[in-house]
């Protein structure tokens, strides 16, 4: 197998890996005003995320690291066409970032609903505007024979994009509620589960109308295999869900998201950005890949470096595995959140 190709198959990997984890992060924040009722609520759904947010967060910057590196020019034509989503993003988890970090420093409850404010709208802007752009990164953008964008925002903002932004806030969402369910207890707990019942039947017929449309554009036998595969599981997500296993539906959720993101790249493979001004100019996985040379250094470094990156990750899950509740959390402090 060409080295090209295992990088390719390693950035989805870990686009992958970021979905999946960031994507529950993205669901308790977006879910925020849904869920809870009071101030202690609130700090209980903060608190299940607490200490895995940040660490969560890292899959984004090696994926991006990862295609600058491997496929310098899929990285430019990306940047640079998506410039105005993708500096929305990183606004929004600016400010989703700095909620987590100075919403308990002041015991003012003003001061903490603006921070609320911060962390909702930083939790769904991602959510919605990473589905519009994989959307359109799997289906094709106008790209000119200088790998350039041609295309705007609202070149972006067509319907497959945004029911690509749809699909991925309703998964996360349900992946969200699914997660406080696993994390929490008492009424809460009661709460998430309920609500990722029928936040799952929406996310459930986008995702079915949105993958069908998607393979139907540019699916390959692959991608139909993932597809159909993420529909399945996240059925087995929502009945475990339903028999109050919720263990096995953070897993069905988890799983959903992993096979629809593998089935984007697989729909996409072997280009990287398709072009639909002209086939010719497409970005492949050989005329966008960086120097054999760089590529094998890569390799090398990631072999060394994953398995502890990975471990690390797993051992913090594994800490802070235990439910929280209301009982757990102390009245609110300057300090505490």
């Amino acid at each position: 197998m060409e080295l090209t190709t295992v990088w390719f198959a390693l950035i989805a990997i870990l686009w992958i890996g970021y979905f999946t984890l960031e994507g529950f992060d993205f669901g308790v924040g977006m879910l925020l005003p849904v869920l809870a009722r009071d101030e202690k609520e609130r700090r209980v759904m903060y608190n299940t995320i607490g200490p895995v947010w940040d660490g969560n967060e890292v899959w984004v910057l090696v994926a991006g690291g990862a295609t600058f590196a491997a496929f310098p020019e899929w990285y430019a034509t990306l940047f640079s066409g998506f410039y105005l989503p993708l500096l929305l993003i990183l606004v929004a988890l600016i400010l989703r970032n700095l909620a987590f970090e100075y919403r308990g420093k002041r015991d003012d409850d003003r001061w903490r609903a603006r921070w609320d404010v911060a962390a909702i709208v930083g939790s769904w802007l991602p959510a919605v505007l990473w589905g519009v752009a994989f959307a359109n990164i799997a289906a094709g953008v106008p790209i000119d024979a200088d790998k350039e964008f041609t295309g705007n925002l609202f070149t972006l903002l067509n319907p497959l994009g945004l029911l690509g932004g749809l699909v991925t806030a309703a998964l996360f969402a349900t992946h969200g509620a699914l997660f406080v369910a696993l994390k929490t207890d008492g009424e809460i707990r009661h709460r998430a589960r309920a609500l990722a019942e029928r936040l799952g039947l929406v996310a459930a017929v986008l995702a079915v109308v949105f993958m069908v449309w998607m393979q139907l554009r540019t699916g390959s036998v692959g991608s139909a295999i993932a597809f159909v595969a993420a529909a399945l599981a996240l059925v087995a997500g929502l009945v475990a869900n339903r028999a109050g296993r919720e263990g096995w539906a953070f897993v069905g959720t988890f799983v959903t998201i992993a096979l629809a993101v593998a089935g984007l790249f697989l729909a996409l493979f072997p280009d990287v950005m398709p072009s639909t001004t002209d086939p010719a100019f497409s970005l492949t996985t050989t005329n966008a890949a960086a120097t054999a040379y760089t590529l094998k250094i890569m390799t090398w470094v990631a072999v060394i470096f994953t398995p502890i990156v990975l471990g690390y990750q797993a051992w913090s899950y594994w800490v802070f595995r235990r439910r929280i509740s209301v009982e757990h959390i102390p009245e609110a402090t300057a300090v505490g959140r």
